[in-house]
């Protein structure tokens, strides 16, 4: 049907509002459970320092009636240290940016310093996790902190809790003491590409427990936490019934594991955006710690011309009060 001429349409008028809408709209993922799930500590120095210790190994002991004793061989607790590393970013905006009306927001600098801080959170979470050793650093380059990989491994009892998915088999990871990791060194690789099973989360779990420790956390990428929820893994789908509002009878098909019973712990199964995809972690939460030398802070830089500087800044380092506590599957889908 045509068109009457002279009809007045939108498509060449001139003075139409804009419809911009005053909301942001950004879905950009901020759940960090590694970060948000490490106490928070203080450092004095950009090297911090910690003890550990453990019993010796459970033995026969029976003696004989007036017995002259000797003293039993001592041992000495193990000294490890961390760097903390710096995160920062900044921001800067001009006074005309500052006084004209953004949509959306009041104003461009305290929108995109609360931007960079989820920014800088995530890159925390990531750099926590990835394989970094720690580093001294120097006037040209910057110190790092050791990530989780770095404290877990080979121990003084001789059992790796870092186990190689393709072999079942357990991972050295000595650093510089032979009597454990010490940030220096992250276990070895886990091979081929290999689907996790409950046989290779019970070998964890089994060693982590020989060694003492209780993990309640399993930290996962989503094609594991996929396969965990499978029939396979970790259960079955069930039909289950829900009342739902309206008092409605709705049945919910159910296929999703987010606790997983082992014969060596209880697990909640948590997924991390930013977790290596070669690596499943369990994790003490109550073992690890993140500490601040520097907690975040925002500093307002000398102002040159016409715009506002402004850093966000935090210095802190990862402290891993006892690897043994924990432990890691490499290269589990």
């Amino acid at each position: 049907m045509a068109v009457p001429t002279n009809t007045r349409e939108t498509y060449g008028a001139i003075g139409i509002r804009e419809d911009l809408s005053n909301i942001i709209y950004n879905i950009s993922p901020m759940d960090t459970p590694f970060l948000n799930g490490c106490g928070r500590g203080t450092a004095d120095n950009t090297l911090f320092e910690w003890q550990t210790d453990e019993l010796k190994a459970a033995a026969s002991n029976t003696q004989i009636e007036g017995n002259d004793y000797t003293s039993t061989a001592e041992t000495e607790p193990r000294r490890l240290s961390n760097y903390t590393q710096i995160s920062a970013t900044q921001v800067q905006s001009s006074g005309t940016a500052e006084a004209v009306d953004f949509a959306g927001r009041k104003s461009t600098q305290a929108y995109q310093l609360a931007k960079r801080a989820k920014e800088m959170k995530r890159d925390m979470e990531l750099m926590l996790l990835e394989g970094t050793v720690k580093a001294v650093g120097s006037s040209g380059s910057a110190r790092n902190t050791a990530c989780f990989s770095t404290w877990i491994g080979t121990t003084a009892v001789g059992t790796s809790n870092v186990v190689a998915a393709s072999t079942g088999g357990g991972l050295t990871n000595n650093g510089a003491a032979t009597a454990g990791p010490d940030g220096t060194t992250e276990a070895g690789t886990g091979g081929a590409d290999t689907a996790i099973t409950i046989a290779l989360v019970n070998n964890v779990a089994a060693r982590i427990w020989n060694l003492g420790g209780t993990p309640d956390t399993i930290l996962c990428d989503s094609t594991v936490k996929g396969t965990i929820s499978s029939s396979t893994v970790g259960g079955a789908v069930v039909a289950a019934p829900r009342k739902d509002i309206g008092s409605k009878d709705n049945i919910t098909a159910v296929n999703a594991v987010d606790v997983l019973v082992t014969d060596f712990g209880t697990f909640k199964v948590v997924p991390d955006r930013f977790i290596p995809t070669t690596q499943v972690d369990f994790v003490d939460f109550d073992l690890w710690s993140v500490d601040y030398l520097r907690p975040f802070r925002t500093e307002t830089l000398a102002k040159s011309g016409d715009s506002v500087k402004q850093l966000l800044i935090a210095e802190y380092g990862l402290r891993a009060k006892n690897g043994n506590g924990s432990g890691q599957l490499k290269s589990a889908i």
